[in-house]
């Protein structure tokens, strides 16, 4: 793994530690990126629908299901 490091670095024109660096700052801003699956039933409200009225409940049964 290390010489396959080494190798995408020099492809690449930089060092083994730059290389490094960049690999941890990419992973790094991938965890900062969350959002709440709310977001999208809080689009907009028909007032006629189940979705629209238990959403809260349905997604709490949604996420805490280990089958999802």
């Amino acid at each position: 793994m290390l010489r396959d490091a080494r190798e995408r670095a020099g492809q690449m024109g930089v060092s083994l530690a730059e290389y490094v660096r960049r690999l941890v700052s990419a992973d790094l801003q991938g965890t900062k990126r969350s959002v709440d699956p709310g977001v999208v039933f809080d689009l907009g409200c028909s007032g006629g629908s189940d979705i629209a009225r238990d959403k809260d409940r349905m997604l709490s049964e949604a996420f805490a299901d280990p089958r999802r």
